[in-house]
């Protein structure tokens, strides 16, 4: 290593000046706005930076402080899910099966209501299960991501006003609800202005429960249902914080019990420090960065504090591998980017996967007035703060995120609750080798070793299943979003997961 450490401090400095002038010019040409490909990496900037308040301290299972102590409030829903009734969306191609959206109010006094939109099964809807979709940053929209741009039953055409069908829809499998969380994110607002402005992992999950339990009240037919949760990136907080929410609730007789089956979620966040160890191996063992900077990386930086206690080899080291990646789009290392952000006048022929300027197309759409009016969204006008954004650029202050979830995990196996991690193997991000770190953490004894599963004659990716209900698998081709990029194998990954089925070991199998 003694040709990389006597790397001047003049050069990191040009290093770095060069990175900062790119990333100025690559917000000026794409439009300045704030996706899900950037939040996470400026969150983990944040929550690392030396003058940074966010908690960090790993989640008690015997207490989440005021929240989960704060008093449920049922409201009067009789009529409201008739009036959340979507008829047709702008551009909208036929469908067979009922949308609805709208608000569900989670602090009354505060004011605080989350938007939510809900497309019911395909088929048998009256006996498949309910899933929740919840999309991370922290700070991004589900509809924006989850809803319009991976496992929801349409995608934006390139024209930002028209609309065509996603034939991979996770509604095949389940009734599927897509909420935007916290307040300050999509169309969800409040109207205490510190609302918007200030989040947190514990607020955020106990203000979903909130607003589950009063969905559950507006569509009674679903209480008793199979309910499950899922969600990618920093939902690897979210969806195991709700669920720890619910099963918190569910031992508390006077409380409705919601029926808690299983958990999945994708290249999640789970534990800081093996995310970020996973994430600059995964840089080196695919050609993007050297490998004796990864080493130094790997030597010299703790990723267990803050970056005033990390030393200066680290941070030289982590400044060249910034530099290294920086051209490229980390959540999907093989995937072109948006080069042009303007809108057609007619529709591009649809792909199966997602065209890199969709994140545009779905912002044109969203903000059209007769879309808002067929969603039921922004009727009130309370939100004055913003348009319509993938990802809110109104929350400025998160004040706590636990340095990890493991033990919450832990905590669903022990309670019978499923829980399948899953990873698209070309996200740079939150890659395959950070989730394995963390599951190696566990020390789980396995029940069935790593094997490649299929679909349709083709490995999907590779998986392992561990004593105590859970599963890891990955999928091949796919990045951050997964059914973004492999809609195909994450349906399928889906319904063996809401069928507590293994992934096919067999390439007989065709789903």
């Amino acid at each position: 290593m003694e040709t990389f450490n006597s790397t001047t401090s003049t050069s990191l400095l040009l290093l770095l000046t060069i990175l900062f002038l790119s990333t100025i010019v690559s917000q000026i040409n794409g439009g300045g706005i704030k996706t899900q490909s950037e939040v996470l990496g400026q969150f983990y900037k944040a929550k690392f930076n030396q003058n940074s308040n966010i908690d960090k301290s790993q989640v008690n299972l015997d207490d989440q402080h005021q929240y989960l102590h704060r008093k449920i409030v049922v409201s009067d829903q009789e009529g409201l899910k008739e009036n959340d009734k979507i008829d047709k969306l702008p551009g909208q191609p036929s469908i067979k099966f009922d949308q609805y959206g709208g608000y569900v109010t989670v602090d009354k006094s505060a004011g605080r209501a989350f938007y939510y939109y809900f497309v019911e099964a395909q088929r048998s809807k009256d006996s498949l299960p309910l899933l929740l979709w919840l999309n991370g940053g922290p700070g991004c929209s589900s509809l924006a991501y989850g809803a319009f741009q991976e496992l929801g039953p349409f995608r934006v055409n390139s024209d930002g006003k028209t609309l065509h069908k996603n034939a991979f829809a996770w509604n095949h499998a389940a009734n599927v609800l897509f909420v935007e969380s916290p307040a300050g994110v999509g169309f969800s607002y409040s109207n205490t202005s510190t609302d918007v402005k200030i989040g947190g992992d514990r607020k955020t999950a106990n203000d979903n429960y909130h607003f589950l339990i009063n969905w559950l009240q507006r569509f009674p037919e679903y209480k008793d249902r199979d309910f499950y949760i899922s969600g990618e990136s920093y939902a690897g907080h979210y969806v195991p914080q709700l669920a720890h929410t619910i099963l918190y609730h569910n031992k508390k007789a006077n409380n409705i019990i919601i029926n808690l089956k299983g958990i999945l979620i994708g290249n999640a966040v789970i534990n800081d420090e093996m995310d970020t160890r996973g994430m600059y191996e995964y840089f080196a063992s695919h050609a993007l960065i050297p490998d004796e900077v990864e080493a130094e990386i790997q030597k010299q930086c703790k990723f267990t504090g803050s970056e005033n206690e990390e030393s200066d080899e680290c941070k030289e080291a982590q400044g060249i591998a910034d530099y290294d990646t920086q051209p490229i789009d980390i959540y999907n290392i093989y995937a072109p980017i948006c080069h042009n952000s303007n809108l057609t006048s007619n529709p591009k022929k649809p792909s199966i996967v997602i065209d890199p300027c969709s994140d545009y197309y779905t912002i044109a759409y969203m903000n059209r007035p007769d879309v808002q009016k067929a969603l039921h969204a922004n009727v009130t006008g309370n939100i004055k703060y913003s348009t319509w954004q993938p990802c809110s650029d109104v929350l400025t202050k998160w004040t706590d995120s636990p340095s990890t979830i493991i033990p919450l995990l832990r905590e669903f196996m022990a309670n019978d609750i499923r829980v399948w991690i899953f990873s698209g193997d070309t996200d740079g991000r939150v890659p395959v080798t950070s989730t394995k770190k963390s599951i190696k953490i566990m020390n789980l004894p396995m029940k069935t070793p790593w094997h490649p599963w299929f679909l349709n004659g083709e490995v999907g990716g590779y998986t392992q299943v561990y004593k105590g209900d859970m599963t890891f698998a990955t999928v091949r081709g796919a990045g951050h979003q997964v059914p973004s990029y492999e809609p195909a194998r994450a349906l399928s990954l889906i319904m063996h997961f809401l069928a507590g089925t293994d992934l096919p070991d067999s390439k007989r199998h065709n789903y």
